[in-house]
């Protein structure tokens, strides 16, 4: 696969466009909640709009280090491999509908 394909099905495809776009909502709004307010729950929205990655991530991280304590650097690293890994993935799945849907059509 080329770059231009990854970078298509990734960013400038509108369906991956908009998850990113409301992971990257989440990100500001948990940042602004976290400096200016009481922090509590903060980063678990973010982390479920990347599940099942961030898990995978994150479970990666526990063995690597052999603690349930997980540097935070890691954790945001694996929400945002997790958020571009999976808005690569609904790219490649609207790509593949949209190709049934034309080949369907022009029978």
């Amino acid at each position: 696969m080329h770059a231009r394909a990854l970078f298509r099905l990734t960013f400038a495809n509108p369906v991956s466009a908009v998850y990113l776009g409301i992971v990257g909502a989440s990100l500001v709004f948990e940042a602004l909640v976290a400096t200016f307010g009481d922090p509590g729950f903060v980063g678990i929205r973010s982390f479920l709009l990347t599940a099942p990655a961030s898990l995978l991530f994150t479970m990666l991280g526990i063995d690597l280090w052999g603690t349930t304590e997980v540097p935070y650097w890691y954790v945001t690293g694996g929400i945002v491999a997790g958020a571009l890994v999976q808005a690569f993935a609904l790219g490649a799945l609207t790509e593949t509908l949209r190709g049934r849907l034309r080949r369907t059509a022009m029978r």
